[in-house]
C-alpha cells in the first residue's frame, strides 16, 4: 500500500489546523497563577518578575482607593 503524498499547502496556501489546540492554553495558564497567586495577568510571557511587579501595582492602587474613599 502506497499513501498518497501530502500537499504542502492547499490552493489558498493555508496549512492544517493544528493550531486551534493552542488557543485557550495561555489563559488557562493565566487563570491558574491568578488563582494560585491571587494576580492576574493580561500580558505574556508571564514571569515572576512580573508577577511581583503587578502584585506591587495592584496593592498601591488598592491602598489609594482606601485613601480616597
Amino acid at each position: 500500500m502506497n499513501p498518497d503524498p501530502d500537499d504542502p499547502d492547499d490552493p489558498v496556501g493555508i496549512k492544517g489546523i493544528g493550531e486551534i489546540g493552542d488557543v485557550g492554553v495561555s489563559a488557562a495558564i493565566a487563570n491558574a497563577v491568578w488563582h494560585a497567586t491571587g494576580v492576574g495577568h493580561r500580558d505574556l510571557p508571564i514571569r515572576p518578575d512580573r508577577d511581583l511587579r503587578v502584585a506591587d501595582e495592584a496593592r498601591h492602587r488598592a491602598a489609594q482607593r482606601t485613601r480616597s474613599a
